[in-house]
C-alpha cells in the first residue's frame, strides 16, 4: 500500500514516523509518561486514588514540564484573562491541566475545569487536593455552568447556588446544583470559535497507512456537532445514563449549516467531522439537502448507526453533498451478543447499509469489540468471519477492534447480574472512578484472541488473507496458515487455546446482500 501513496504522502508518513521514533527516544531516555497524543495518561485513568498524581505534580519538572510551564506563562502574559478555563476530554491531558492551573492560580486567577474526562471519572470526588490545581469543576454541558461561576465571579451569586460544580470549602470537597437552573438548549449554545488558535502550526501525522486513522490525524477539521446525546441511547456498554448521551436535542438543518458558513470563514478550511455519537438520519438527510440547496463546496464526516434508515437513495445524497467517510459500530458481529447490547441492527441489515455508502464513494469504517460479558471463543471467531466477508465483498474499507470495558454509568455497570458478570470490588473512589474490572464466569481468555483480531484485519484492510481460514490469524508466528480441508481440518493454538472452526455459512454476506435468508443465527 506504501508504494501506491503519492510522493507528498509517501513523504509525510516517512516524516510521520520519524517523529513518532523522536517521542519514542525521548519517552525511553527521560520522561516514561510522555507521548504525542498523551501524556501521564496512567496518573489519572480511572485511579480511585490522588496520590500518585499527586506525586507526580510535587516531583522534579522534566524537559516536557518545563516547556509546558513556558508556553502556559507566555499565553497568560499575552491574553491577560479574568478567568482561565481548561477542558480535559481524556485521561491522558490530565496532568498537563493540573500543570497549567497551578501556574494559574499561582498568578491569581480562578480555574474552572471541565470536559469528557470530567463527566465521566470525577462524578464521585472527594479528594480536596484536587483544587491545589483548579478551584472549580464543571460537570456535563458547560455553557450553563460558567455562566453561573462568572456571576458568582462578579460576586451576584453565592457559591452553594453554582450549577453542577465541584468546590473546596473548609478543607471538604462540595457540590453545587442549583436545581433552578437548566441547561442551555442545544439549538441555543452558539457557534463554536477558533479564534486565536495557531491554525497553521499544528503538525498533520499520517502514522498509519489504515485511510481513518490518517483522516483523524493527517488532516485539520473543523469540529461540530449536528445533535446533542444519542437518539438510540440504549446500548448496554455505552454510559447512556449521563447527560451527553440520555439528553437528546436536534436544531434545524438551516442552523446547522449556518454555523458550517460561519467556522470555515473563520477557520480558511471547509473539511467538517461531525462529532455526534451518532449522527441521526433524518439530520443527515435535512443537511444533505440545505448543503446542495446553497450550493455549498464542503467535506464532512461523522460517526453513525449502521440502521436501515440509511437506504442507498440516502448515501447517495450524502456523497453528493460532500460526505466521504462514516464511521460505525459492528461492534461484535454475533447475533445473540447483538441483542444483548441492545445494538438495535442485524449482520443482514449492517451488510446492506455498509454496501450502500461504498457504492455511493463512501469510505466505511466499523468499530469492533471483543471480550464482551459471556462472549464465548466460538462467538468471537465467528465475528471475526462475518467480518472477513464484509471486507471480502467491499462493504466495509477500514475498521479496529477494542477490548470491552465496563463503565459504571452504562447499564453493564449499574446492573451486571443482567449480563452475567460480576463486578470485582474496588477501592473506594476519592478521586476517579470510571472503568471498573469484572469476573466473567465464562473464562474466555479475551486477551489471547486479540493478537489474531489486530493481525487479522491488519491485512483484510490491505486486502490480504481474504481468502484464509480465520483461524490462521491466532496461529503462533511461523505457523502455516491453515485452509479448509475438509473433516480433518488443523486447529492451531494460541496461548493454550484450541481455536475451534467458525460456524458461520462462507455465503451469509453473500445471501445477506441478496436479500436470501436471515442472519439472526449463523
Amino acid at each position: 500500500q506504501f508504494a501506491q501513496l503519492s510522493q507528498s504522502d509517501k513523504a509525510q508518513h516517512v516524516a510521520s514516523l520519524f517523529l513518532d521514533d523522536l517521542a519514542d527516544y525521548y519517552r525511553l531516555g527521560a520522561d516514561s509518561r510522555f507521548e504525542f497524543a498523551r501524556y501521564g495518561e496512567k496518573l489519572a485513568a480511572s485511579q480511585t486514588s490522588f496520590d500518585e498524581l499527586a506525586e507526580n505534580l510535587a516531583a522534579r519538572p522534566t524537559l516536557v514540564d518545563r516547556f509546558l510551564d513556558e508556553v502556559t506563562g507566555a499565553l497568560l502574559s499575552q491574553h491577560a484573562p479574568d478567568v482561565v478555563g481548561i477542558s480535559v476530554p481524556f485521561a491522558g491531558t490530565v496532568y498537563a491541566a493540573l500543570r497549567m492551573g497551578a501556574l494559574s492560580r499561582a498568578r491569581g486567577l480562578p480555574v474552572i475545569l471541565g470536559g469528557g474526562y470530567a463527566n465521566t471519572e470525577l462524578r464521585r470526588l472527594t479528594d480536596p487536593r484536587v483544587f491545589d490545581y483548579v478551584d472549580y469543576i464543571t460537570l456535563d454541558d458547560g455553557e450553563r455552568p460558567l455562566l453561573c461561576l462568572l456571576e458568582h465571579l462578579q460576586g451576584r451569586r453565592p457559591r452553594p447556588e453554582l450549577f453542577r460544580t465541584y468546590y473546596r470549602e473548609g478543607g471538604q470537597v462540595r457540590f453545587a446544583h442549583n436545581r433552578q437552573e437548566s441547561d442551555v438548549p442545544f439549538r441555543d449554545s452558539g457557534t463554536p470559535s477558533y479564534a486565536g488558535l495557531p491554525l497553521d502550526r499544528y503538525i498533520p501525522l499520517f502514522e498509519m497507512l489504515n485511510p481513518v486513522t490518517r483522516l483523524w490525524s493527517g488532516y485539520f477539521w473543523n469540529k461540530l456537532t449536528l445533535a446533542h446525546g444519542c437518539y438510540w441511547r440504549r446500548c448496554s456498554f455505552c454510559d447512556v445514563s449521563l447527560d451527553y448521551i440520555g439528553r437528546y436535542e436536534t436544531d434545524k438543518a438551516a442552523r446547522l449549516v449556518d454555523k458550517m458558513e460561519k467556522i470555515a470563514a473563520q477557520t480558511g478550511r471547509r473539511g467538517f467531522h461531525f462529532v455526534d455519537e451518532a449522527a441521526p438520519p433524518a439530520v443527515l438527510r435535512a443537511l444533505s439537502e440545505e448543503l446542495l440547496k446553497r450550493r455549498l463546496s464542503f467535506t464532512w464526516w461523522g460517526n453513525i448507526r449502521f440502521e436501515k434508515s440509511f437506504t442507498p437513495a440516502l448515501t447517495a445524497l450524502m456523497a453528493a453533498a460532500g460526505c466521504i467517510t462514516v464511521t460505525g459500530g459492528l461492534e461484535v458481529a454475533s447475533p445473540r451478543v447483538l441483542a444483548l447490547i441492545e445494538k438495535g441492527v442485524t449482520i443482514e441489515q449492517v451488510a446492506r447499509v455498509t454496501r450502500a455508502f461504498s457504492r455511493s464513494g463512501i469510505l466505511v469504517h466499523a468499530y469492533l469489540m471483543f471480550g464482551f460479558p459471556t462472549q464465548t471463543e466460538q462467538e468471537t471467531v465467528d465475528s471475526l468471519e462475518v467480518v472477513r466477508q464484509l471486507f471480502l465483498h467491499g462493504c466495509l474499507k477500514s475498521a479496529f477492534w477494542h477490548r470491552f470495558a465496563a463503565t459504571v454509568h452504562s447499564p453493564i455497570g449499574k446492573a451486571p447480574e443482567l449480563y452475567g458478570i460480576r463486578l470485582q470490588t474496588a477501592t473506594p473512589a476519592r478521586f476517579a472512578r470510571n472503568e471498573v474490572p469484572f469476573t466473567d464466569p465464562t473464562g474466555t481468555d479475551h486477551d489471547a484472541l486479540g493478537d489474531g483480531l489486530r493481525r487479522a484485519l491488519y491485512n483484510y484492510m490491505h486486502g490480504l488473507g481474504l481468502d484464509e481460514d480465520v483461524r490462521a490469524w491466532f496461529s503462533p508466528p511461523g505457523h502455516p496458515a491453515t485452509r479448509t480441508k475438509g473433516a480433518r481440518e488443523p486447529k492451531p493454538k494460541q496461548a493454550g487455546l484450541r481455536i475451534p472452526p467458525t460456524t458461520v455459512p462462507r455465503d451469509l454476506i453473500t445471501r445477506a446482500l441478496a436479500g436470501r435468508g436471515s442472519t439472526r443465527s449463523p
